[in-house]
């Protein structure tokens, strides 16, 4: 069963799980009740490590409970395997694999938390599941682009880049696509720089023999 989140091959050593000494019945214990919290509440504040661990495991159960539904054996037990709090079962097969019944993507997010100091030091992340009645983590930014001071300085940044081009594009960027002629503006290009190059030095040869009398 392939998951809609990047995870690694090998299991994260998580510390401290239950104390020294508590080994992998303590992780397993710890994650057990981290995903019983995710279903329990939709959101929960961990370690940036213990919530990416616990983010496979939440995704893997969702998925065969979505996949298998609460007829299936294997997927009862898994349930009740995770889910250390029974009556949450029921809120897994009927609440959250109804609102992902049409989703193709990942059912949980995750974030990490910026580092507060003085404090413990550890990256804080937060794993949440999508569509949660919880305001969000990360605030929906404003539409800016409308703004009238920002309408003002795109036109004057269009302007600037207008006036960088050379008179040969914008020739052809102000001749219509049907009735556009590349050669003949090219040509009539070349012969105004020509012109234009001659009455320059006409002037500067008159400049100089103004300067020898």
């Amino acid at each position: 069963m392939s998951l809609k989140i990047p995870y690694s091959q090998t299991a994260r050593k998580l510390r401290g799980t239950f104390g020294v000494g508590s080994g992998p019945s303590g992780r397993i214990k710890r994650l057990r009740m981290c995903v019983t919290g995710l279903i329990r509440h939709e959101r929960i504040e961990s370690t940036f490590a213990r919530c990416d661990e616990t983010r496979g495991y939440a995704e893997r159960l969702i998925n065969i409970a979505s996949r298998h539904g609460d007829k299936d054996k294997y997927a009862m037990e898994v349930a009740d395997y995770w889910l250390l709090e029974k009556d949450l079962i029921h809120k897994l097969f009927k609440v959250i694999v109804p609102r992902y019944e049409n989703h193709r993507s990942s059912y949980t997010k995750l974030y990490m938390l910026p580092k507060e100091l003085p404090g413990y030091g550890k990256d804080m992340g937060v794993l949440e599941l999508k569509d949660n009645p919880w305001p969000q983590v990360v605030p929906k930014q404003r539409e800016t682009k409308y703004f009238l001071t920002n309408m003002l300085v795109d036109e004057l940044r269009k302007e600037h880049h207008r006036t960088k081009r050379s008179p040969f594009v914008n020739k052809i960027l102000e001749t219509s696509a049907d009735n556009i002629d590349i050669d003949s503006i090219q040509n009539q290009y070349i012969l105004d720089n020509l012109v234009d190059n001659d009455e320059g030095k006409t002037k500067n040869d008159q400049s100089h023999e103004n300067k020898n009398d």
